[in-house]
């Protein structure tokens, strides 16, 4: 077996492994050390983001979803005009949900109920209720308007693993649309 001339990992400079063909540096004292000390900064960053992460609370966890979700929908009503007043949405907006995350939680990743919608109207003006129903019959029709009234009452239960799951196909979704 013939061996190749690598490229040094942290010099940059050509050299033959003497050792393994998986060799990362030359030899030289430097390299093997800023090597090996770089892979440990690197595996101790990744060790401690894992950490972290296994040491989230579920309403933790649920905020990062809530956030990942209204990323996609502003990104989904990029565009359009506010859901309320009909104003373009420029700058920054929110994601409004018609019915009231408070009211009703298990409303609160339900796409039909939560549009872009202008900080005017949805934080100043509470939502701005009325023009709101009006611009979602129009967006989403009168159908399907009556089944999120129909599932309203309904109790939410997102386990971790779920909430886990919607996290990943939020980033997706944000991922599909930003192409």
């Amino acid at each position: 077996m013939k061996i190749r001339e690598k490229k040094c990992k942290v010099c940059k400079e050509l050299f033959f492994p003497k050792y393994s063909t998986m060799q990362q540096t030359c030899e030289k004292t430097d390299c093997i050390i800023s090597f090996s000390e770089a892979k440990k900064k690197k595996k101790t960053k990744l060790e401690l983001a894992l950490a972290k992460e296994r040491m989230k609370s579920i309403s933790q966890w649920r905020r990062e979803l809530q956030q990942w979700f209204n990323k996609y929908i502003r990104l989904r009503d990029e565009g359009r005009p506010c859901i309320s007043c009909g104003k373009k949405l420029t700058g920054k907006y929110d994601a409004g949900h018609y019915f009231s995350v408070g009211s009703y939680p298990n409303l609160r990743f339900h796409e039909d109920n939560v549009h872009g919608q202008c900080v005017e109207c949805n934080q100043h003006k509470h939502g701005n209720l009325i023009e709101y129903r009006n611009g979602l019959e129009a967006r989403i029709g009168k159908k399907r308007i009556e089944e999120l009234m129909a599932i309203r009452n309904e109790r939410l239960s997102l386990p971790l693993d779920q909430i886990k799951e919607k996290i990943q196909e939020y980033k997706d979704k944000i991922k599909n649309l930003s192409r």
